[in-house]
């Protein structure tokens, strides 16, 4: 199979789960009990008006398929539909409050990218040293983010006084939600890639390394660490779904504007064209990633382009 058509089944699989994102969002409007109108509005009573613009942006008088299509032609041109709990249009609601979210996102992965490959890289093949980030390790997998975000508060912000305690204003006020969201998954991945790296390290290509004199830092930094790096890759990819998730309970910990405050505040005034919305949003940032993270596994290893010749 070809490079291009091995990129091509990437993208297309990520297509058809986001398409299963958008479906299962429709569906679980319409097999709700009670009627759509009074689950849109939430607890308020529609006016009249409400009412019938209800019904003619979901097309509830016309056939099941195509309320579908409709609804699914909306979604992928931008329209998510009003919150009649806000008086607002969805989409620059939650566009408004994206960026702070993908910024600890992305700040989180960095920790735990950063985290994962310089101990794995500093205790593989090193028993003391294994055991004890392997006791970290397995801590920092054990706590969940919201209780380490409150101990990082506590130490760095109320006792020490050395990064804000809440707002989004800096970058120092990113560093404490990231190290909160991003060490765990940088556990996690940090014990596969230890063991990879373990096992690239008894390999064959590491003898030859070192009868050219290299040192070992260079053997494990140039050349172990590509070969150990695709487990570990893959890994991440599925765990990128747990960072959006957590990403939810860091900003009400933090005090963070992002899609986290959104969310809450939807789910509790049964706001559910934003809470539909949300969920699509996380979904397409979720295949986008875990796409790229399929890409890049493509890119590390040429035996996965040439289908293991």
């Amino acid at each position: 199979m070809t490079l291009g058509r091995r990129i091509a089944g990437r993208v297309l699989s990520g297509a058809l789960v986001l398409l299963a994102a958008i479906t299962l969002a429709f569906l679980s409007v319409h097999v709700a009990p009670g009627d759509i109108v009074d689950i849109i509005v939430g607890d308020q009573i529609p006016a009249p008006e409400v009412e019938a613009a209800i019904r003619a942006e979901w097309g509830l008088d016309r056939p099941l398929i195509v309320q579908y299509l409709s609804y699914l032609g909306r979604v992928l041109q931008g329209d998510f539909g009003r919150s009649y709990m806000l008086q607002t249009d969805v989409f620059p609601l939650l566009t408004g409050q994206l960026l702070p979210t993908l910024k600890l996102t992305a700040a989180a992965f960095v920790v735990a990218v950063v985290f994962a490959v310089v101990t794995a890289l500093l205790t593989a093949h090193r028993p003391i040293g294994g055991r004890i980030m392997g006791g970290l390790e397995l801590f920092l997998v054990s706590t969940p983010s919201f209780w380490l975000g409150i101990v990082l508060l506590y130490v760095f912000s109320f006792t020490l006084k050395i990064f804000p305690v809440a707002g989004d204003r800096s970058f120092s006020a990113l560093v404490l939600p990231a190290l909160a969201l991003g060490l765990s998954l940088g556990a996690v991945v940090a014990q596969v890639l230890r063991q990879s790296l373990e096992r690239a390290l008894e390999e064959p290509f590491a003898l030859t390394v070192r009868s050219w004199g290299a040192g070992e830092g260079t053997l494990r930094l140039r050349h172990a660490l590509r070969h150990a790096a695709i487990p570990s890759v893959t890994l991440a990819g599925w765990l990128i779904g747990g960072l959006l998730g957590g990403a939810v309970i860091t900003e009400q910990v933090f005090g963070r504007p992002g899609l986290g405050r959104v969310t809450v505040d939807a789910v509790l005034s049964k706001d559910i064209p934003v809470v539909l919305a949300v969920a699509i949003f996380s979904s397409a940032i979720y295949v986008t990633l875990s796409t790229a993270v399929d890409l890049l596994c493509l890119a590390l290893d040429p035996r996965i382009r040439t289908g293991g010749r």
